[in-house]
């Protein structure tokens, strides 16, 4: 004969143990971070706080697309954005969106971004786009992958309702542009924060705007990333990476050079730039 009362008694004990000890087991795991990495993730929500704050880049009822690449710092504004949409007030809403160029043999995980996504609540959609590199050889691969791109990103976010689109452009991406921009364009501008798309009737926002590239691979490091399965092939052939280069040997001068640069361009003394006078 089964003893009833012990099978009661072995009920309890797996019902506790369920209730008790699986919840603690996961709590466990947010334990696991030490005083540095909590003190890491802290300073990069409250940089990621700012530039919403300070550049008002969300507006209540916003359906803001986010840029989901694949790489860190997309994953990055997916989670920083996906925990600001529970408690932000105004209320905003969501999408992710991951372009795929046929011709471009890069990879990513989509099971991987479609359940990173997941875990915040935010919807992913994954849209596949091509181009001709023959059709204008005067531009780099670079720039016409980029450009049809971006292309797809806007006709998916008008598509989807959205009025907004979030990249996940740093600290280092726009100082290196602002060089980019000086050195090969003769132009003084980078990418803002907030930038209003009156041809498309929509708007770019960079929350990561103040956090740098290092503090961007440290959350990384911290939350453990995958990486892209293969990423593009072009990338290190790109003009951008002699602006890095030339960064990180101005940060031996300065450790603080790309807030500086950051500084610069918002405290440009217009009265102390050559003016041509018109006659």
């Amino acid at each position: 004969m089964i003893n009833v009362a012990f099978l009661n008694s072995v009920c309890l004990f797996i019902g506790l143990f369920i209730v008790i000890l699986l919840p603690q087991k996961r709590k466990k795991h947010m334990e696991e971070l030490n005083k540095a990495d909590i003190k890491t993730i802290q300073n990069l929500k409250n940089k990621f706080k700012k530039a919403i704050n300070d550049y008002n880049l969300i507006d209540d009822g916003d359906h803001i697309l986010i840029g989901l690449s694949g790489g860190k710092d997309s994953l990055a504004l997916v989670e920083l954005l996906g925990e600001r949409m529970k408690i932000f007030v105004p209320r905003f809403t969501l999408t992710a969106v991951h372009i795929s160029v046929e011709n471009i043999a890069y990879q990513s995980d989509f099971n991987y971004l479609k359940n990173h996504c997941k875990q915040y609540n935010i919807p992913f959609v994954h849209h596949t786009t091509a181009f001709d590199g023959t059709t204008d050889t005067r531009k780099s691969t670079c720039f016409l992958c980029s450009w049809h791109r971006r292309k797809a990103l806007f006709a998916v976010a008008k598509e989807l309702g959205c009025n907004k689109i979030a990249l996940g452009h740093h600290l280092d991406d726009m100082t290196e542009t602002l060089l980019l921009n000086l050195f090969y364009q003769g132009s003084f501008g980078t990418m803002p924060p907030r930038l209003k798309m009156n041809k498309f009737d929509m708007t770019i926002i960079r929350p990561l705007a103040l956090i740098s590239e290092k503090e961007m691979k440290e959350l990384e490091q911290i939350r453990g990333y995958q990486k892209q399965i293969k990423n593009c092939p072009y990338e290190k052939e790109s003009s951008r990476r002699n602006a890095k280069n030339l960064i990180t040997e101005l940060e031996k001068w300065n450790p603080d050079v790309r807030q500086s640069i950051w500084a610069a361009m918002e405290n440009i003394k217009t009265e102390y730039l050559p003016k041509k006078i018109s006659k």
